[in-house]
């Protein structure tokens, strides 16, 4: 069986582009990463933390973990709508990371990797932030927006994987699972 470890409905979607045969497990991890990692090996960290409370020797699990950084700062979820004024201010008229790890483990095999898209915004006014607060959308995301809903009205260009800024890299990820 295919276990995915997300509670994440967006990734329970992409997921379905490969197979529609997987189930969900959850589990609550203790998400505080190490001091100074960095973006791409923070996801990392986090994909294998969600992965590893399933892994048994029947099924492939799959744990992923995505973050926006800019500068190299990690943007998660924000805190509260002040938080994700800051991180949409942040993100106006530039260009960042969105980076989503991956772990796929079966008993004693296992695959970890990391994906990264450039994502660029157009300079955004205080109205327009507050306007796309206004919906609602940005609290549950990472870096304060949702690619595949109404923040696709803040961005300017991508280079690299859609999907991937959406929640997991599709593409890259099937080709991981035909290893399994």
């Amino acid at each position: 069986m295919l276990v995915l470890a997300s509670k994440s409905p967006r990734r329970r979607e992409l997921l379905s582009l490969i197979t529609p045969d997987f189930e969900i497990k959850t589990a609550d991890a203790d998400e505080t990463l190490p001091e100074g990692i960095s973006p791409d090996k923070a996801v990392e960290y986090l994909s294998k933390i969600k992965a590893e409370p399933f892994k048994n020797d029947d099924d492939i699990v799959i744990g992923a973990d995505t973050v926006v950084a800019v500068d190299g700062k990690i943007l998660g979820k924000p805190a509260d709508r002040a938080d994700a004024f800051s991180m949409l201010k942040a993100l106006s008229g530039r260009e960042h990371s969105v980076f989503t790890g991956v772990t796929v483990i079966k008993g004693s095999k296992a695959e970890t990797f990391s994906v990264e898209t450039k994502v660029k915004f157009y300079p955004l006014t205080d109205e327009e932030i507050e306007s796309y607060l206004d919906t609602g959308e940005p609290f549950d995301k990472a870096g304060g927006y949702g690619i595949q809903g109404k923040g696709a009205l803040l961005v300017e260009s991508i280079c690299g994987d859609y999907f991937n800024v959406v929640g997991l890299p599709v593409s890259r990820l099937s080709r991981a699972l035909k290893e399994f």
